[in-house]
């Protein structure tokens, strides 16, 4: 669900000029377009083309991508990045089509096409365990409803539009120093929709769509992470003309552990031990996430050794398979000796280290 780079999108190197830049979105426009290509995906890289063009032909918004990137647009629209469905693709549109079409902010012909809702991106906080188990949460937010009074129309008493005649754009005659000039623009009266109403809708006021709370419980899959993603079908904004309504995702912010490092699936636990424990070996009962369990700490244990429980991490999302937890050793110096133990450590301080190990270190000492 990571965006992908503005640059590759419209395969361009970073210092490309205007120019380079709106030549490669032109090509892309011209292959992807919903009308013309048959590809499966064709509205979603039209639409990642038409992003990508809007931002980096604005001299401005460019630089805020170069020196942020993505989050840059993040901070402004509230997490769903960079809203381009105001900017105006007139002019790649007539070269492209020869100003016989009327695009919607899709790219589609005619605004009176159905057209798929706008997506909705919301970020949910969680504890640690409610990631590693799982959980379910409900979620509240305010989405675009198809008016039930007008059933999405805006309107009633629908009619062909009287002044394009359904055609959604009218034709105008300019006259210049040069000549007469024939323009094709939106229609006025039905704004490009090709229809009209005897009367506006009272509850929608001529939109189509409403604002409305919406409550519902979603099932958080166990394992998921800081960053990991949730689709949830049909949850975002209503469609327009009929179309089918956007999809919600759900971005996930996971509280850290007090004592647990998760890494990805795995898990790290550092485990103070004392130096008697390290020398002679010992055996500890240690958390888990599935439970306490005893680990064998072998005599000459050293500080930063690692130790493997396979399986006890966390569950790989929508699987049975677990990660692995790691222990990691470490030895605790002690700062303060009775004189008892002062006496034990300096017997110990008459160890030898005329080893193979320490050979080549000890010329030097």
């Amino acid at each position: 669900m990571e965006k992908r780079d503005y640059y590759e999108i419209l395969g361009v190197e970073k210092g490309a000029s205007e120019q380079d830049i709106k030549r490669a979105f032109r090509r892309l426009a011209k292959k992807y377009h919903p009308d013309v290509s048959k590809e499966p995906d064709a509205e979603e890289k039209f639409k990642e083309a038409q992003e990508a063009y809007a931002v980096l032909s604005d001299p401005q918004k460019r630089q805020q991508y170069d020196q942020f990137g993505h989050a840059a647009f993040d901070q402004m629209n509230g997490g769903a990045g960079f809203d381009f469905s105001n900017f105006d693709f007139s002019d790649i549109f007539d070269d492209l089509f020869g100003g016989s079409f009327n695009f919607d902010g899709f790219g589609r012909k005619g605004s009176s096409r159905a057209r798929r809702g706008s997506d909705r991106l919301m970020r949910i906080n969680l504890t640690f365990d409610e990631a590693v188990y799982g959980t379910t949460k409900n979620i509240s937010l305010d989405v675009l409803e198809k008016c039930s009074e007008c059933n999405g129309k805006g309107g009633k008493g629908e009619h062909t539009c009287k002044t394009c005649h359904g055609s959604g754009v009218v034709t105008q005659e300019q006259r210049t120093i040069l000549g007469s000039f024939m323009s094709r623009t939106t229609c006025p009266d039905c704004h490009g929709e090709g229809v009209s109403y005897d009367t506006t809708c009272t509850k929608c006021h001529g939109r189509g769509s409403i604002n409305k709370r919406s409550d519902f419980d979603v099932k958080v899959p166990a394992g998921v992470d800081t960053g990991s993603r949730l689709r949830i079908s049909g949850k975002g904004d209503a469609g327009v003309n009929g179309g089918s309504n956007g999809d919600l995702y759900l971005e996930f912010v996971v509280k850290d552990h007090p004592i647990f490092i998760r890494d990805n699936y795995d898990i790290y636990l550092e485990l103070p031990i004392t130096v008697t424990d390290a020398v002679l070996g010992c055996k500890k009962d240690i958390p888990t996430l599935y439970g306490n369990i005893k680990l064998n700490i072998p005599a000459g244990s050293q500080n930063g050794d690692k130790h493997r429980v396979k399986g006890k991490g966390v569950t790989h999302i929508n699987s049975s398979s677990k990660g692995n937890m790691y222990v990691v050793i470490k030895v605790v110096i002690p700062t303060k000796l009775d004189r008892k133990q002062k006496k034990c450590f300096e017997e110990l301080s008459k160890t030898n280290l005329e080893t193979n190990e320490f050979k080549e270190i000890n010329k030097y000492l």
